[in-house]
């Protein structure tokens, strides 16, 4: 999860992005110097705007800045001055992680899906998977759930065929890695990877 600041093509506003949506589906409410963002048909929670962040924040770095505890405490803060009561609970461990492909069983109800047992560290992960390059033993790229692909996708725990999947073994080209081959298939790591070690772009 990641906060936006660009001072020169935005002027000092801190973006606080929590879920996409179509900007014409948008509600804004104010709240002192933030801006709280919602879906007007679900009252989904999109994000924050913070205006006047200079005034909040001793330093800003240009661009992306991964949110951490530290930040959010801060946020936090920001929110009860400007009489904002929302909870600000977000899960900040790593969404993409190296994680072992411990076994693999083929989708009972699709010829070209495979149920994959994947170790991403503290915990084990039920993903259906449909490269062709999948196998047992591997060292893979996993986004767990509540990851932002690059192309903007949210991972959601989901059902394939009727089986429960909760993550995507990634391929370069959905990683939006450099020279991603054009060939299907996930992302086979070295075998010295370290399970549950981020995966860093």
């Amino acid at each position: 999860m990641y906060v936006y600041y660009n001072e020169i093509g935005l002027g000092d506003v801190l973006l606080f992005p929590v879920k996409n949506s179509e900007q014409n589906r948008v509600t804004f409410q104010t709240f002192g110097d933030v801006v709280k963002i919602t879906d007007q048909n679900t009252d989904e929670l999109l994000g924050y705007n913070v205006f006047q962040a200079s005034k909040y924040f001793k330093q800003l770095g240009q661009g992306k800045t991964k949110l951490t505890a530290n930040l959010l405490d801060r946020l936090k803060q920001i929110f009860d001055e400007n009489d904002l009561n929302d909870s600000l609970e977000f899960d900040l461990t790593p969404k993409f992680v190296v994680g072992h492909v411990t076994e693999l069983q083929q989708h009972e109800n699709a010829d070209k899906l495979k149920v994959c047992q994947v170790e991403v560290g503290t915990e084990k992960l039920q993903i259906v998977c449909g490269a062709p390059n999948v196998a047992e033993g591997q060292k893979v790229v996993v986004a767990k759930v509540g990851a932002i692909m690059p192309s903007g996708m949210e991972i959601k725990p989901t059902q394939l065929r009727g089986v429960d999947s909760f993550g995507m073994i990634c391929s370069q080209k959905e990683l939006g890695l450099p020279n991603a081959p054009k060939e299907k298939g996930i992302y086979v790591l070295d075998a010295q990877e370290k399970v549950g070690e981020v995966f860093k772009f």
